[in-house]
């Protein structure tokens, strides 16, 4: 029998979570504490990781279910896999090794980050992670994002062919794109709905007449030095 991937154990006041998204299939090899699927509830983002080394046999639990504490989401076979692929044509070089991605080299992401890298299209092995065991954080992709669009600015003046072909508009323009609220936004968003509904919304002004206070004070001041 292989061995159970659960889901974590939830804080006292979180009841269930929802599958957010899985990093690894039926099939796929895991390395030992390789992230494996993530779990959103009301307050903060779980990840599951990998017990042990092994090949995912079966997948319980799809994105978008909601799953409770300690609940059964995948089965892993111990043990390394035999990695499937295509024979390579003949006329193909043969990739060198350090070009061959693995799951000790594949860069380690934050829910936050990965969002980022999939909003711009970017290569996460071209990020610097600035995170623990470099770890690619929200900062890093930010801050990658910026030095790309300093090095697409030229740096001298642009002709004037440029100048009249530019798209009319502030160049700080940005594309919206309306995408369903996560399990944890719609919480943040439902506890501020509440908020202005059930409290009361008011302010106190005091008024206080200073007048005799201040001539008491101008007329016993030297007195009471």
């Amino acid at each position: 029998m292989g061995t159970e991937i659960k889901a974590p154990a939830f804080p006292e006041s979180v009841a269930d979570g929802e599958i957010a998204a899985w990093h690894k299939g039926v099939g796929d090899n895991v390395a030992r504490d390789e992230l494996i699927v993530e779990i959103e509830t009301d307050k903060v983002v779980m990840e599951v990781l990998a017990p042990e080394d092994g090949v995912i046999v079966e997948i319980l639990a799809n994105e978008g279910d909601t799953v409770e504490s300690e609940q059964l989401l995948a089965t892993l076979k111990e043990g390394a896999g035999v990695p499937t692929a295509e024979p390579a044509p003949a006329h193909a070089p043969a990739p060198a090794p350090s070009d061959i991605p693995s799951a000790d080299t594949a860069p380690q992401l934050g829910p936050a980050a990965r969002q980022l890298i999939e909003e711009h299209q970017l290569d996460a092995n071209r990020i610097q992670g600035s995170g623990k065991g470099g770890r690619i954080t929200k900062e890093d992709v930010l801050r990658h994002v910026e030095d790309k669009e300093d090095t697409a600015v030229p740096a001298g003046p642009a002709p004037v062919a440029s100048i009249t072909e530019a798209p009319l508009g502030p160049s700080s323009e940005r594309v919206e794109k309306r995408v369903p609220m996560t399990r944890m936004r719609a919480k943040i968003a439902e506890r501020l709905l509440d908020a202005t509904q059930e409290t009361a919304m008011l302010t106190t002004f005091n008024e206080v007449n200073m007048a005799p206070v201040m001539a008491l004070r101008a007329k016993y001041k030297d007195q009471f030095e």
